[in-house]
């Protein structure tokens, strides 16, 4: 993995007696897109408010290529991007003037700001409504100019904050889109979501947050090895299968738990290579399977085997 890019240390921040982010440590690497997730009031947003300097950490630091980022006026700011969840745009400027305002605040004007400009337009695909108002976009669209007035000072850090939030699937397809063709071209990226197969497309290091900790740290891969269980088999019979097969499915190598809800029979597995030998066991004892699916385990289970399937407000 390349060099570090954003190092957090120890960050802490309480509102009166509710501490809302408790020793929060992780690294973002030059290229990587890191997903940062966690439940409603885990501290994801003051952990975000912190690394872009709007919140003051009460202990803990931030540094951006080994400079500190701090509250107020600061330099190393200008190389972070923040598309925040809530729209950041004029509704009556023309997208074009919106971005050029942006550009003017980091110091970027005339023939560079106009270059630029046409640059993200393209990127986002709004290049052919430069000229047309937000106030008569979609809700996908302004998110995508959101996304582009973050990218007019071309920082090395973009953070999103539910980017997708109320869009409609094709702007979330083309938002993907554009995430994907900033990753390639070695962009570091912090993606907050609660849709868990979002962050599970983009993010090659995912963080997961819970009441102010960090619960996970690591790959996609190494979190998926946290489960027993890496896949799942479902099957669908033609008549319920009996229950002493249950114990027989149960001894066979990689299986662990089995259920059946009528004709329907689920297997979960260590791997997708056990399916074989569940399906050859049903075949020997003459069971007619009408249907049967393979599924690897999904990243929501991960996440709601570390943060509970209790509700939050």
């Amino acid at each position: 993995m390349a060099n570090v890019l954003l190092q957090v240390s120890k960050l802490s921040k309480s509102y009166g007696a509710r501490r809302a982010v408790d020793d929060v440590s992780f690294n973002v690497h030059a290229g990587q897109t890191v997903g940062l997730i966690g439940p409603n009031g885990a501290g994801k947003s003051s952990t975000v408010g912190m690394i872009v300097g709007l919140l003051r950490p009460d202990a803990g630091g931030i540094t951006l290529n080994g400079a500190a980022i701090t509250p107020g006026p600061c330099a190393v700011k200008r190389r972070i991007g923040f598309v925040p969840q809530d729209l950041a745009l004029y509704d009556d400027l023309p997208a074009r003037d919106n971005l050029l305002l942006f550009a003017a605040l980091y110091g970027i004007k005339g023939v560079d700001a106009r270059r630029r400009c046409d640059q993200v337009l393209e990127l986002v695909q709004l290049h052919d409504r430069a000229a047309d108002k937000p106030s008569t976009f979609s809700g996908g669209m302004k998110r995508r100019l959101n996304i582009a007035a973050a990218l007019m000072h071309d920082p090395a850090l973009l953070i999103l904050d539910e980017p997708t939030v109320g869009v409609d699937p094709q702007s979330r397809n083309a938002i993907f889109d554009t995430l994907e063709q900033l990753k390639r071209t070695g962009r570091s990226l912090i993606y907050t979501s609660h849709y868990m197969e979002e962050v599970e497309r983009l993010a090659d290091h995912i963080v997961i947050i819970d009441h102010g900790k960090v619960l996970a740290d690591e790959s996609p891969q190494g979190l998926h090895r946290r489960l027993p269980a890496q896949a799942a088999l479902t099957i669908e019979l033609a008549d319920p299968a009996p229950a002493a097969w249950f114990d027989a499915i149960k001894t066979l190598p990689g299986v662990g738990a089995v259920s059946a809800n009528g004709v329907l029979l689920g297997v979960l597995l260590q791997d997708g290579a056990a399916a074989l030998g569940v399906m050859g066991y049903l075949q020997a004892q003459g069971a007619r399977a009408l249907h049967f699916a393979t599924a690897r385990t999904k990243l929501e289970d991960i996440f709601l085997n570390l943060t509970g399937r209790s509700l939050r407000d």
